[in-house]
């Protein structure tokens, strides 16, 4: 008796505990994220007669045609799932085409910059300029200038259509636009310590990235995926009142640093016990971009409404029990909670 006494109580602590989960988990706030969906404003922009404001993001689509203009505002727009571009003070952008196969935008006048934490093969993904038109192969971190009839790769791969040539740019590399020059090395860490639009898109993706952690622990309960899991995509949060990425499976660093993980790999992954303070000492970067990239240690998480994790210096992509990088492709492009 007193053993099936404690078994009952077992029992009923395993319930609480799938209970306690957040009530958004369970189609709460039901809401789905295309190619063109605002994610998140500030300042004045507006999508033709539209304006937009805190109440449009995660609803506003830029669907093909209309044009996101800001003015003394930014303005950032979810394109395929692991993919954000975001629009810079008074910048001009027009959705050509919101196809998860086909998805092109034109940058018509100011600064945009695209952040890829994730691309398929089956993804044509394009930024036009006036007078070219880039063409995006691998993940990274890229800047399109109009003023400055430039583009620039911090981290990744392109190919640019300028006029009647192609060039490939790759990481650490920039293109003057409308003439027959190559692509020349740019000094990143200059770039990164002036420019505005660089500053706030790192932050930006902090946040996301926090948004992540939270959401992710919230889909995995008790073992078993929990409600409204679809796999990779877009996932509602409505404790940072935007959308956020969810890997398949594993956990990818975006070329901020900033970390992204499945919910699977939040489970594996060692947790810190107890309480850890609301703020944020850093990450380690991707490899890819170097140790002069960023002086940070790997990075402690803490959600507001959530027990903070940190992950192990030792645990790398690769030693999650036969867990890898972001798995394919999924769920058709729409995402749902």
């Amino acid at each position: 008796m007193r053993l099936a006494g404690w078994k009952e109580a077992v029992g009923a602590l395993a319930l609480a505990a799938v209970l306690s989960v957040p009530a958004w988990s369970a189609n709460s706030d039901s809401r789905s994220a295309m190619p063109g969906t605002l994610n998140y404003v500030e300042g004045q922009s507006s999508i033709g007669n539209q304006t937009l404001d805190s109440k449009s993001v995660g609803s506003v689509e830029l669907r093909a045609g209309q044009t996101l203009e800001t003015d003394q505002g930014k303005a950032e727009v979810l394109l395929t799932p692991g993919v954000y571009l975001r629009v810079g003070s008074n910048s001009s952008v027009q959705m050509v085409s919101p196809n998860l196969t086909r998805t092109e935008v034109a940058l018509n006048s100011g600064e945009a910059m695209l952040e890829v934490d994730e691309i398929h093969p089956q993804n044509d993904i394009r930024v036009d300029q006036p007078g070219a038109s880039t063409r995006i192969l691998k993940t990274g971190l890229y800047d399109f200038d109009v003023a400055g009839n430039q583009m620039r790769v911090f981290d990744g791969k392109a190919v640019v259509r300028d006029g009647d040539q192609n060039v490939t740019v790759k990481g650490g590399h920039e293109l003057a636009l409308g003439g027959k020059a190559k692509a020349q090395g740019f000094d990143k860490k200059a770039v990164m310590a002036s420019d505005d639009l660089y500053r706030w898109s790192s932050l930006r993706s902090d946040y996301l990235s926090e948004a992540n952690v939270e959401s992710a622990r919230v889909y995995f309960a008790d073992g078993w995926y929990g409600p409204g899991w679809f796999g990779a995509g877009w996932y509602w949060n409505p404790w940072f009142s935007s959308f956020t990425f969810l890997p398949a499976d594993g956990f990818l660093y975006s070329p901020f640093g900033w970390g992204f993980y499945s919910p699977l790999v939040v489970n594996r992954v060692p947790l810190v016990v107890g309480h850890v303070p609301h703020h944020f000492d850093g990450f380690r970067p991707a490899p890819e971009l170097g140790a002069g990239f960023h002086n940070h240690q790997v990075r402690s998480f803490a959600g507001a409404h959530v027990g903070g994790f940190r992950t192990a210096p030792e645990m790398h992509a690769n030693n999650f029990g036969g867990f890898h990088g972001a798995g394919g492709f999924h769920g058709g492009g729409m995402v749902r909670r």
